[in-house]
């Protein structure tokens, strides 16, 4: 059974930083295309920044130079750092797992972990 599980979320004062992880059981996420996603109230998930199972990255434009997406494969864990927070950064933001190839709406997802960015 695959299982992924988010934390990391909270609450911060633009232009703060957070580290989220999501931690894989039941897959390997060195063989697996991964991302973060987030999906704010009254909006559908918008992928954010991307990671496939050679290390190629890949991030939106309003992400991207603020917000960082590796993998620690020995921690079977994938992270997302983000800094210079926004207040319109604020969402759930969940991590998904999908084969090479794969559409990500098919992927496994987390539930998420919930960032709040006001002052």
């Amino acid at each position: 059974q695959v299982l992924l599980v988010e934390s990391g979320g909270g609450s911060v004062q633009p232009g703060g930083s957070l580290r989220l992880s999501c931690v894989a059981s039941g897959l390997d996420v060195s063989r697996y295309s991964m991302a973060w996603f987030r999906q704010g109230p009254g909006s559908e998930g918008e992928g954010i920044a991307f990671i496939e199972s050679i290390g190629t990255t890949v991030y939106i434009d309003d992400v991207r130079g603020r917000f960082a997406i590796w993998k620690d494969l020995n921690r079977n864990t994938l992270y997302l750092q983000m800094n210079n927070l926004k207040p319109e950064d604020t969402a759930n933001y969940y991590c998904v797992a999908k084969t090479y190839g794969s559409p990500w709406a098919g992927g496994h997802r987390g539930r998420g972990t919930q960032v709040t960015v006001s002052s």
